[in-house]
Protein backbone atom coordinates (compact mmCIF):
# COMPACT_ATOMS: atom_id res chain seq x y z
CA UNK A 1 0.00 0.00 0.00
CA UNK A 2 1.23 3.37 -0.92
CA UNK A 3 0.62 5.86 1.91
CA UNK A 4 1.70 8.74 -0.29
CA UNK A 5 -1.27 8.32 -2.63
CA UNK A 6 -3.53 11.34 -2.79
CA UNK A 7 -7.30 10.83 -2.63
CA UNK A 8 -8.99 11.79 -5.87
CA UNK A 9 -12.46 12.42 -4.32
CA UNK A 10 -13.57 14.25 -1.24
CA UNK A 11 -15.74 11.33 -0.09
CA UNK A 12 -18.17 11.77 2.77
CA UNK A 13 -16.81 14.61 4.75
CA UNK A 14 -18.49 17.57 6.34
CA UNK A 15 -18.58 20.68 4.24
CA UNK A 16 -19.05 24.19 5.47
CA UNK A 17 -22.51 25.65 5.02
CA UNK A 18 -21.96 28.62 2.75
CA UNK A 19 -23.67 29.99 -0.35
CA UNK A 20 -22.92 28.04 -3.52
CA UNK A 21 -22.52 30.45 -6.43
CA UNK A 22 -22.06 27.92 -9.25
CA UNK A 23 -25.56 26.99 -10.52
CA UNK A 24 -24.68 23.43 -11.55
CA UNK A 25 -23.00 22.76 -8.19
CA UNK A 26 -26.01 24.27 -6.41
CA UNK A 27 -28.39 22.04 -8.38
CA UNK A 28 -26.33 18.92 -7.66
CA UNK A 29 -26.13 19.73 -3.95
CA UNK A 30 -29.87 20.38 -3.83
CA UNK A 31 -30.62 17.04 -5.50
CA UNK A 32 -28.35 15.10 -3.13
CA UNK A 33 -29.71 16.79 -0.02
CA UNK A 34 -33.29 16.33 -1.19
CA UNK A 35 -32.74 12.62 -1.79
CA UNK A 36 -31.00 12.27 1.57
CA UNK A 37 -33.86 14.04 3.31
CA UNK A 38 -36.45 11.82 1.62
CA UNK A 39 -34.44 8.70 2.50
CA UNK A 40 -34.23 9.67 6.19
CA UNK A 41 -37.96 10.42 6.24
CA UNK A 42 -38.68 7.03 4.68
CA UNK A 43 -36.58 5.29 7.32
CA UNK A 44 -38.37 7.20 10.06
CA UNK A 45 -41.75 6.15 8.66
CA UNK A 46 -40.73 2.52 8.51
CA UNK A 47 -39.22 2.45 12.00
CA UNK A 48 -41.88 4.41 13.86
CA UNK A 49 -44.99 4.18 11.69
CA UNK A 50 -45.14 7.97 11.49
CA UNK A 51 -47.07 9.68 8.74
CA UNK A 52 -44.87 12.31 7.11
CA UNK A 53 -45.23 14.79 4.26
CA UNK A 54 -42.29 16.84 2.99
CA UNK A 55 -42.57 19.61 0.41
CA UNK A 56 -39.34 20.95 -1.13
CA UNK A 57 -39.16 23.71 -3.73
CA UNK A 58 -36.13 24.20 -5.97
CA UNK A 59 -34.78 27.69 -6.41
CA UNK A 60 -33.87 27.69 -10.07
CA UNK A 61 -36.91 26.17 -11.75
CA UNK A 62 -39.37 26.69 -8.91
CA UNK A 63 -40.30 23.00 -9.06
CA UNK A 64 -42.04 21.34 -6.14
CA UNK A 65 -40.83 17.95 -4.91
CA UNK A 66 -42.92 15.97 -2.44
CA UNK A 67 -42.47 12.95 -0.24
CA UNK A 68 -45.24 11.41 1.77
CA UNK A 69 -45.98 8.26 3.67
CA UNK A 70 -48.55 6.85 2.96
CA UNK A 71 -48.87 9.72 0.46
CA UNK A 72 -48.31 13.45 0.70
CA UNK A 73 -51.94 14.17 -0.23
CA UNK A 74 -53.35 11.91 2.49
CA UNK A 75 -51.07 13.40 5.16
CA UNK A 76 -51.96 16.95 4.11
CA UNK A 77 -55.68 16.07 4.04
CA UNK A 78 -55.38 14.59 7.54
CA UNK A 79 -53.64 17.77 8.70
CA UNK A 80 -56.48 19.88 7.34
CA UNK A 81 -59.08 17.66 9.04
CA UNK A 82 -57.25 17.98 12.37
CA UNK A 83 -57.04 21.76 11.97
CA UNK A 84 -60.80 21.94 11.39
CA UNK A 85 -61.42 19.73 14.45
CA UNK A 86 -59.23 21.98 16.56
CA UNK A 87 -61.05 25.09 15.33
CA UNK A 88 -64.46 23.56 16.05
CA UNK A 89 -63.35 22.53 19.54
CA UNK A 90 -62.11 26.05 20.22
CA UNK A 91 -65.38 27.50 18.91
CA UNK A 92 -67.44 25.17 21.10
CA UNK A 93 -65.31 26.11 24.12
CA UNK A 94 -65.98 29.77 23.42
CA UNK A 95 -69.71 29.09 23.05
CA UNK A 96 -69.69 27.10 26.29
CA UNK A 97 -67.85 29.91 28.06
CA UNK A 98 -70.41 32.39 26.75
CA UNK A 99 -73.29 30.12 27.78
CA UNK A 100 -71.77 29.36 31.19
CA UNK A 101 -73.43 32.34 32.78
CA UNK A 102 -76.78 31.64 31.11
CA UNK A 103 -77.60 28.45 32.98
CA UNK A 104 -76.53 25.22 34.56
CA UNK A 105 -76.85 21.65 33.33
CA UNK A 106 -79.70 20.91 35.72
CA UNK A 107 -81.74 23.70 34.11
CA UNK A 108 -81.76 21.96 30.71
CA UNK A 109 -85.06 21.40 28.95
CA UNK A 110 -86.15 17.77 29.32
CA UNK A 111 -88.71 17.94 26.51
CA UNK A 112 -86.19 17.06 23.79
CA UNK A 113 -84.42 14.29 25.73
CA UNK A 114 -84.72 10.61 24.92
CA UNK A 115 -85.23 7.90 27.52
CA UNK A 116 -81.48 7.23 27.89
CA UNK A 117 -80.73 10.92 28.32
CA UNK A 118 -83.52 11.26 30.88
CA UNK A 119 -82.16 8.33 32.88
CA UNK A 120 -78.67 9.87 32.88
CA UNK A 121 -80.15 13.22 33.85
CA UNK A 122 -82.09 11.67 36.74
CA UNK A 123 -78.99 9.81 37.91
CA UNK A 124 -76.93 13.00 37.83
CA UNK A 125 -79.63 14.84 39.78
CA UNK A 126 -79.62 12.04 42.36
CA UNK A 127 -75.85 12.35 42.74
CA UNK A 128 -76.18 16.11 43.11
CA UNK A 129 -78.85 15.62 45.79
CA UNK A 130 -76.55 13.24 47.70
CA UNK A 131 -73.66 15.72 47.56
CA UNK A 132 -75.84 18.60 48.73
CA UNK A 133 -77.25 16.50 51.57
CA UNK A 134 -73.77 15.38 52.65
CA UNK A 135 -72.48 18.96 52.60
CA UNK A 136 -75.49 20.19 54.57
CA UNK A 137 -74.90 17.43 57.15
CA UNK A 138 -71.22 18.43 57.40
CA UNK A 139 -72.16 22.04 57.96
CA UNK A 140 -74.76 21.13 60.58
CA UNK A 141 -72.15 18.95 62.38
CA UNK A 142 -69.66 21.82 62.34
CA UNK A 143 -72.22 24.27 63.67
CA UNK A 144 -73.45 21.59 66.11
CA UNK A 145 -74.99 23.48 69.01
CA UNK A 146 -76.24 26.34 66.87
CA UNK A 147 -78.36 24.03 64.71
CA UNK A 148 -81.54 25.53 66.09
CA UNK A 149 -80.38 28.95 64.91
CA UNK A 150 -79.27 27.63 61.51
CA UNK A 151 -80.93 29.16 58.50
CA UNK A 152 -80.62 25.87 56.57
CA UNK A 153 -82.99 22.99 57.22
CA UNK A 154 -82.94 19.64 55.47
CA UNK A 155 -86.25 18.82 53.83
CA UNK A 156 -87.23 15.40 52.58
CA UNK A 157 -86.38 16.11 48.92
CA UNK A 158 -83.48 18.49 49.23
CA UNK A 159 -82.30 21.61 50.95
CA UNK A 160 -84.60 24.43 51.89
CA UNK A 161 -83.14 27.78 52.85
CA UNK A 162 -85.19 29.78 55.34
CA UNK A 163 -84.97 33.54 55.07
Amino acid sequence: MNTNAVKKTQGRRKIAIKPINNQSSRHGTFSKRRLGLFKKASELCILTGAEIAILVQSLKRQRLFTFGHPSADSVIDQLEVEKKKKESIQESKMVNNNNYNEGFWWNEQVDGMGIDQLEEFMSALGELKKKVTMRADELSMINGSSSSNSSMKIARFGVRINS
